[in-house]
């Protein structure tokens, strides 16, 4: 039983406004590192704190009050002036909040956090009584620490009187058979396995989409009637995050606006149809039908694009945490390093906010590990010690922008290559044929580490793979930008929301299929005269560039006479291809439904077109990684058969 019966709510929502002052507290106590006498930050930091602290007592979260007030003491001395913030002051003061946030996570399970590290507390007061010296050194903070592991629950306890509580998850299993296990004991199954329905996982190869279409959808219909596909994006483990979220009531009331005036316009077609049925076609009512239709349809576009900005939330909330990390990092590995953000009121989608944050992580410790040089190389450099990494948001059309950027020592092409050949992960002829960007490139493949022993905090070669995988599992693209001496920029490209993915609606005979748009750069006729063979393949040369064609044909495995009329050349982080077509029917804004529990292999989901048609949308980069990326189709597989009898 929860040590909070009957106060959840208050739980909740102590944990909510706590977080976001103690992330607070973090980012002003880094900048009072690098400006110590600035009173007023300690004034901040002061009530911050205090709040905290008051909370916590409402609680009856003795623990945690405890640390609080010891850590309070010490912000109150040092605003008074009776203590000068040092480097050993502000360890054991980072190291305090550090333990204050391993106390939410207790709070957050239902139960009252343990002391704090004794030697913590023996820190706190040594500084309260000035007896702190420069030597002491302070316990290592989370954000220093490799992530732990989740601790194993406690077990449940033995049965010791008549008037303990009875094992209930035992009684359900005795009644209900192995299916009543707890999950603790039970073998554990795949997210989506399942006794009587097995997971299908098709191949899209040589079936038609339509039957695609239909035995997708009859499956979820019988797996899950009624249910609603989840947005693409969306984990299985769903439930296990935070799903609530902070709505502006500005917002609600313009959805709450646009509702009504939608049902006032309902109530007009509903009174025109009437006129209509009963005879009256007349010119003054069908242009009053016109207009009342071209009404609903801009208010249904004002409520979709009103109900998409609740879901935004500002992205500072997500680099709220960031310094502190890069400050520890850096202190530990005694370089001088400022995190500086830009961008922070840019707004995303609530969703995608979560799934960056291990992502950003990697790429500031990148940044302050491998990017950034010590104190001594800049001098030597001519650079200032200090080094800066800069964070920036910012939103670019129908995309959001997020740049790591670094002034340290970027990085070599040649040297990049050296080290992917003497590793093994690329050949000498790819090496041969790389420019600069696919050089800079194969930090991101499995593996890859220009590190020569490995560390705590890096040199595994695991890392960078995991954030292009984890952008591109959002419909995201990673750049790199980096001159050797000067710096490197990571840049990220993300659709402002998971929920509508621009595509473009290309064919293959009369049949439709989406591709998204991010990966589009042009469409170009496709001439026989321009189709060259080279190395066994079909290629094009399009501004002075050689690239592969691939069918569309060719890579759903369907067997096809006619010969692509079109080609979109498009892009992904590792390659540019074309992509031939017979036609194409323009862009489209796709609402995306996911296909659970049947998910053909190259589909990412299906969308439903302004007609009323059911679309394929195509997954390019499981498709081209089936078909393997150097791979490709000869030139005659463009030519039509009279050709090839003749």
């Amino acid at each position: 039983m929860s040590d909070f019966a009957g106060m959840e709510d208050l739980l909740q929502d102590f944990l909510v406004e706590a977080s976001d002052l103690l992330a607070n507290v973090d980012n002003k106590l880094v900048e009072l590192e690098q400006n110590p006498h600035d009173r007023g930050l300690l004034h901040d930091i002061f009530r911050g704190f205090h709040t905290i602290k008051g909370g916590a007592g409402f609680l009856n979260a003795t623990e945690l009050v405890t640390l609080c007030h010891l850590t309070e003491n010490l912000f109150d001395k040092l605003r008074n002036g009776e203590m000068e913030v040092t480097p050993a002051i502000m360890d054991v003061i980072l190291a305090a909040t550090a333990a204050v946030r391993e106390m939410f996570h207790h709070l957050e399970g239902g139960v009252q956090p343990p002391p704090a590290d004794p030697g913590l507390i023996a820190q706190l007061k040594a500084a309260l009584s000035g007896a702190l010296t420069q030597e002491d050194k302070a316990p290592p903070t989370a954000a220093m620490q490799p992530p732990a592991q989740p601790a194993a629950p406690a077990p449940m306890p033995e049965a010791s009187s008549p008037a303990q509580e009875p094992n209930w998850e035992a009684l359900f299993a005795a009644l209900h058979g192995a299916q009543g296990v707890s999950s603790s004991t039970a073998p554990q199954k795949a997210p989506h396995e399942n006794a009587a329905t097995p997971p299908m996982h098709t191949d899209v190869k040589g079936k038609p989409a339509e039957e695609i279409i239909q035995h997708a959808l009859g499956r979820r219909a019988a797996d899950k009637p009624g249910a609603m596909a989840a947005p693409l994006g969306r984990r299985a483990d769903e439930k296990t995050r935070d799903n609530t979220i902070r709505v502006d009531t500005a917002r609600l009331d313009q959805v709450l606006n646009l509702s009504g005036e939608i049902g006032l316009t309902k109530n007009r077609l509903s009174s025109l149809r009437s006129d209509i049925i009963n005879g009256r076609i007349d010119t003054d009512t069908l242009h009053a039908l016109d207009q009342t239709v071209s009404q609903l349809d801009l208010l249904v576009s004002d409520l979709q694009n009103a109900v998409m900005k609740t879901r935004m939330q500002p992205i500072g909330r997500l680099f709220q945490k960031y310094p502190r990390i890069a400050r520890d990092l850096a202190r530990s590995l005694g370089k001088d390093v400022e995190l500086v953000l830009a961008g922070e009121e840019t707004e995303i989608d609530k969703t995608m906010i979560e799934d960056l944050s291990d992502p950003i992580i990697h790429l500031i410790r990148n940044a302050v590990d491998h990017g950034v040089e010590s104190p001594e190389e800049r001098r030597v450099a001519g650079k200032p010690e200090k080094s800066v990494v800069r964070l920036e948001a910012r939103q670019e059309g129908d995309h959001i922008v997020i740049i790591v950027a670094d002034d340290g020592r970027g990085m070599n092409a040649e040297k990049l290559r050296a080290k992917a050949l003497e590793k093994g992960l690329i050949t000498d002829e790819e090496a041969n044929t790389m420019d600069e960007r696919q050089s800079l490139n194969l930090i991101f493949l499995p593996g890859f580490s220009t590190k020569e022993v490995a560390s705590d905090v890096s040199g595994r070669g695991v890392g960078m793979d995991v954030v292009r995988t984890n952008i591109q599992k959002l419909n995201g693209s990673i750049d790199i930008r980096s001159t050797p001496g000067k710096g490197t920029s990571f840049i990220i490209s993300l659709p402002l929301t998971l929920a509508i993915l621009p595509v473009l609606l290309v064919q293959l005979g009369s049949q439709p299929f989406a591709v998204p748009l991010s990966m589009v750069r042009e469409i170009l006729p496709v001439r026989l005269e321009d189709v060259q063979e080279v190395g066994g393949r079909a290629t094009m040369v399009v501004r002075g560039e050689v690239l592969p064609i691939y069918p569309i044909a060719h890579l759903l495995g369907w067997e096809t006479e006619r010969v692509p009329q079109y080609g979109v050349l498009m892009q992904t982080a590792e390659h540019s291809f074309i992509l031939a077509i017979d036609g194409f029917l323009g862009r489209e804004d796709a609402v995306i439904k996911s296909l659970e529990g049947f998910r053909p292999k190259g589909v990412a989901g299906v969308t439903t077109l302004s007609n009323g048609q059911i679309v394929l949308i195509l997954d390019m980069k499981e498709l081209l990684a089936d078909l393997g990326e150097r791979r490709g189709v000869p030139r005659l597989a463009f030519l039509p058969r009279e050709k090839l009898a003749a």
